[in-house]
């Protein structure tokens, strides 16, 4: 069990390596202790986290989150992997985030919005999970989705159009940002898990609301 987990510091967050041979209960207990251990070290920083060495199914990966907060105070703003576009996507959202300074800070969602549930803020949110048909979810700033937005989300509550909402698959029933609507015309299929999952960014260009693939030319040239 001593190497069962290592934990590593990269920029702006942390690599939690786990042995793929380990149990996955011992697994669990092992990563309860590493971050306890580490409690005063991290304090309450703001991280991004990363889970290498070993395959995870959803399930896993929120027990692990969820042994970590309870283990910890640090504050985890996302989960991110081998991509790297979707990588510095999350890590070009979390240092905004930073910059908008304790008047406005970001916060973290860990769990998937049900029919009729609405989550509403005046900060920009990061939710862990899915936003499923007759969920909503709304923010006066930025909204990511770590999952598929296949509800409605409005961004920019305060009618500032210089924002824009990120999801791993998006196909929202409606979605708003500042003032410029947007409206799925499609009907909604099951929210089944695709083979392929394509990363999206909704922003407004030219007084419409536009949903483009994430790439890092796009990036680039998108004013956040």
């Amino acid at each position: 069990m001593k190497n069962a987990v290592i934990i590593k510091s990269f920029q702006n967050g942390i690599s939690v390596i786990m042995d793929e041979t380990t149990e996955y209960g011992e697994l669990l207990n092992e990563v309860a202790l590493k971050f306890s251990e580490s409690n005063k070290f991290f304090k309450d920083a703001k991280m991004v986290l990363s889970l290498e060495g070993r395959k995870l199914t959803d399930k896993e990966e929120r027990q692990i989150l969820d042994v970590i907060c309870k283990s910890s105070d640090i504050n985890i703003v996302c989960l991110v992997g081998k991509d790297e576009e979707k990588d510095q996507m999350y890590l070009r959202a979390l240092k905004q985030i930073e910059q908008k300074g304790e008047e406005n800070p970001g916060q973290f969602y860990k769990g998937t919005l049900k029919n009729g549930q609405t989550l509403e803020t005046e900060h920009s949110i990061i939710i862990l999970g899915d936003v499923y048909p007759g969920s909503a979810v709304i923010s006066t700033n930025d909204i990511i989705v770590l999952g598929g937005l296949y509800g409605e989300a409005y961004a920019g509550g305060s009618g500032e159009e210089g924002h824009y909402i990120v999801a791993l698959e998006m196909s929202p029933e409606k979605m708003k940002i500042g003032d410029t609507r947007y409206k799925n015309g499609e009907k909604q299929s099951k929210w089944s898990i695709k083979p392929k999952i394509q990363p999206k960014i909704a922003y407004v260009k030219n007084n419409k609301l536009v949903i483009d693939s994430i790439t890092k030319e796009l990036l680039n040239e998108i004013p956040f």
